[in-house]
């Protein structure tokens, strides 16, 4: 009689990991590390962050100090990239001008933020007639021109780094608000949200502690994205003698000077025009990958 042919059990595969047991966290941060511009991008940021952080270091002179020996010069050994109409070296105001730039962009983008966050969480999350008043309020000011309206603002203020930081910050707002009123009118809906009010969880910690963090993704974007926006609008009001007030070093300043001496002194427009290019480049290609590696519809 022969053996009784021996069945083996399926291995237990749950135990082996893979691409559907991976959280979204992790399958975000696979999908970003494959996309090779976004990592530039990512790499960008993080150098130029660190010239900022570093400035005292990095700048081989004195931003602010004056050398009348040494007027427009153009670069050499001594000033890599030469210097402006007051002797400065207009590398180290370079250096320097990335910390108020980026200095500006966060400030700017964090205020942004927060109210975007509370108007787009409150219409979301009551829809009906607070919805639609607060959407009318976006439409209203998404209607109007920004940067003329920054324009209008910073005239009648007194031009400051403070001031200008708040002022881009009031009027950056209504992108945000609209991405996170979207994901609340759909993650509002969700089964684990509907149980949670059942249970008793009052409207502030439904909204905090269950629909805001899943909400967030597209806010990370418009953030990355925002601070490109913002550093751009900063170098502008700057450039137009509004922003940033010398003899403070900023690359909208620099520009300025460029722009009066463009014909005998080139470097003055094309060293701080390459670093704004730059870094606005680095963060477009950082917000973009992070939509991507963000984005759930995605495959691997």
């Amino acid at each position: 009689m022969k053996n009784p042919v021996e069945v083996k059990a399926p291995e237990d595969v749950s135990r082996e990991p893979g691409p559907a047991r991976l959280s979204h966290k992790a399958l975000a941060w696979r999908r970003f590390k494959r996309n090779r511009v976004a990592l530039f991008g990512g790499l960008i940021v993080l150098a130029v962050t660190l010239v900022a952080l570093l400035a005292p270091i990095l700048a081989p002179y004195d931003p602010d100090g004056i050398n009348i020996e040494e007027i427009l010069s153009p670069p050499s050994v001594q000033h890599p990239f030469g210097t402006d109409p007051l002797g400065r070296d207009v590398l180290s105001r370079i250096i320097w001008g990335a910390r108020v730039s980026l200095w500006v962009g966060f400030a700017a983008v964090g205020i942004a933020i927060l109210i975007g966050m509370a108007v787009g969480a409150l219409a979301g999350f009551y829809a009906g007639a607070i919805d639609s008043f607060l959407m009318r309020l976006v439409d209203i000011m998404l209607a109007i021109p920004t940067f003329f309206l920054i324009l209008a603002v910073i005239a009648i203020l007194e031009p400051s780094i403070w001031n200008i930081m708040i002022v881009i910050g009031l009027t950056g707002w209504m992108g945000v608000a609209r991405l996170v009123r979207g994901q609340f009118l759909g993650v509002k809906e969700m089964d684990y949200v509907i149980a949670a009010r059942a249970l008793g969880a009052r409207d502030f910690r439904l909204i905090v502690r269950h629909i805001l963090p899943n909400s967030l993704s597209p806010v990370y974007v418009a953030a990355v994205l925002g601070v490109a926006g913002a550093i751009l609008t900063e170098s502008a009001l700057s450039f137009l003698g509004i922003g940033v007030q010398p003899p403070k070093a900023s690359w909208g300043s620099i520009l300025t000077a460029g722009k009066d001496n463009i014909e005998i002194a080139w470097w003055l427009s094309v060293f701080p025009g390459l670093a704004i290019f730059v870094t606005v480049l680095g963060y477009n290609l950082l917000g973009e990958g992070l939509r991507d590696a963000l984005d759930p519809r995605l495959k691997l």
